[in-house]
């Protein structure tokens, strides 16, 4: 076991070395300033083009943030939500043209019809609080009873391409069984349809929805804005939290290959972390962070974080930024803890980083240089 760990040390130094995962910057003075607390376990947040803010609590609420202030009254018409274990009510994103449809789309945890509990996607008309033509888009089968790995974050590409990150609902075999959508990153229509270019439609023994697959719990996605591409964090077991680029079509390892060990020690499967056909993390963290949220950085407001990819850390309440220089990735950690554990972290149209806490009386901080 001791070797085990020896040999994940040494493979996450040299995967470091590579990277420069290992490069620590300088830390940045800056300071969080409480926008609003009296929040249920926030999720996400969504910033509308009237100034409003939804954020979501994962009890099962739609909350309201106008000029500044947390509304009394949850938004009304929502989907019946079964807030089980990790889930409930999850991620937010506004169709690219909200402005003229008015299209909020939330992911949730609901009863499937094959039993047990899964992620759902649904999208709904959203006007002064309350949400209605609400409609079913998608529901991640199959099934599975228990509280652990939904996912559930949501984002739109540049083509307007909706995407959904799954966990594998604690059932980790399944993340390499791509018939089912566990463990998967599901790419759609803004209407749920299957994109024709979808890389298994029409591939026997593949959901025409997936993406990639082989992820163990990806809560973070976001738009790379200078390229495009679409990147996702995840969860690793103990250690190994993964920095992934989304590749159409690939297979990320979960739970062949890993840089984390089991909670009660040893290596995971046959302890490797490489293997022909899966790919390799961008970066990784050992030991773990728990990352949950992400979002590259494109404002003014912190002289040279532009380009930055930021991260929120569940475990050590820190906020980290990765940048990218010379094929080396510089981490800088902030925060270390003075808000809590950050579940979310997205930048607003004033060019602010707002953070999301996960606790009983969570709050919305901004960002701001001291």
């Amino acid at each position: 076991m001791q070797i085990n760990r020896w040999k994940m040390l040494f493979h996450g130094l040299l995967l470091c070395f590579f990277l420069g995962a290992g490069h620590a910057v300088a830390q940045t003075k800056v300071q969080p300033v409480k926008v609003a607390g009296g929040l249920e376990h926030p999720w996400s947040m969504v910033f509308l083009p009237d100034g409003e803010m939804l954020i979501s609590e994962r009890s099962g609420q739609l909350r309201r943030i106008v000029n500044g202030e947390l509304q009394h009254a949850p938004v009304r018409g929502l989907p019946k939500i079964a807030a089980q274990g990790q889930g409930g009510l999850m991620g937010l994103a506004l169709h690219p043209q909200f402005a003229q449809n008015r299209l909020l789309y939330l992911s949730y945890t609901a009863e499937s019809q094959d039993g047990g509990y899964n992620t759902h996607v649904a999208r709904g008309q959203y006007k002064d609080g309350t949400l209605s033509n609400v409609q079913n888009i998608f529901s991640a089968t199959p099934g599975v009873r228990g509280g652990r790995h939904f996912g559930g974050r949501l984002l739109f590409d540049k083509a307007g391409y909706l995407y959904i990150t799954l966990g594998d609902r604690g059932e980790r075999e399944l993340a390499q069984q791509p018939q089912n959508h566990t463990g998967s990153l599901v790419r759609l229509h803004d209407d749920g349809r299957v994109p024709a270019d979808n890389p298994f439609v029409n591939q026997a023994g593949y959901a025409p929805e997936i993406f990639s697959y082989g992820h163990r719990n990806a809560q973070g996605i976001a738009l790379n804005p200078f390229n495009g591409q679409i990147w996702t964090h995840e969860h690793g077991p103990r250690g190994g939290d993964e920095v992934n680029v989304i590749k159409q079509g690939a297979n990320y390892g979960w739970p062949v290959i890993s840089y984390g060990e089991e909670y009660f020690g040893g290596s995971v499967g046959e302890g490797l972390t490489q293997k022909a056909g899966m790919e390799q993390p961008l970066h990784y963290w050992v030991p773990s962070i728990a990352p949950s949220g992400m979002t590259f950085y494109n404002g003014d407001k912190y002289p040279g974080w532009k380009g930055s990819l930021f991260v929120g850390s569940l475990k050590f309440g820190l906020l980290v930024r990765l940048s990218f220089a010379s094929d080396q990735v510089n981490e800088e950690r902030m925060l270390d803890g003075q808000i809590g554990r950050v579940r979310d972290v997205q930048q607003g149209p004033d060019g602010y980083l707002y953070l999301l806490t996960d606790q009983d009386e969570g709050g919305l901080y901004r960002l701001e240089k001291r």
